[in-house]
């Protein structure tokens, strides 16, 4: 039944700066943007991985409380070397909630830090890539 990850929708604050955000940190691409009377809506992809993609979504009427109808826990990125990737985030200002990678139960290496909206983002070092 289920063929691939489709994406996963992040509420954010504001809408422009979280797209520039993600362009600028992760190297995500933009394919389109609309706005209806309730929300300011884009969708970003990866050209490394152009099947999975974020929905970023910013309320124009702040009525909602997510952590009542669901929020997502966190984003995850595959890197190859965790270790050139903090050090990457880290001259790009990010301040990660550990100082070294935790080991995952499958043997990955994982480390946390928050995004511009605050919300949760994790690198991951699978113990092999597929």
């Amino acid at each position: 039944m289920i063929k691939k990850m489709e994406h996963t929708a992040v509420i954010v604050k504001d809408l422009d700066e979280s797209i520039k955000y993600y362009i600028e940190m992760f190297g995500f691409e933009l394919r389109t943007r609309g706005k209806n009377e309730l929300r300011d809506m884009a969708f970003l992809f990866h050209t490394d991985y152009p099947q999975f993609e974020i929905e970023l979504i910013e309320d124009l009427k702040k009525e909602v409380k997510y952590e009542e109808v669901g929020i997502v826990n966190h984003l995850a990125f595959t890197v190859e070397d965790i270790f050139a990737a903090i050090n990457y985030f880290k001259e790009k200002g990010v301040t990660f909630k550990s100082e070294t990678p935790n080991t995952a139960i499958d043997g990955a290496r994982t480390i946390f830090f928050y995004g511009i909206n605050d919300e949760l983002l994790q690198l991951v070092q699978p113990t092999r890539i597929c």
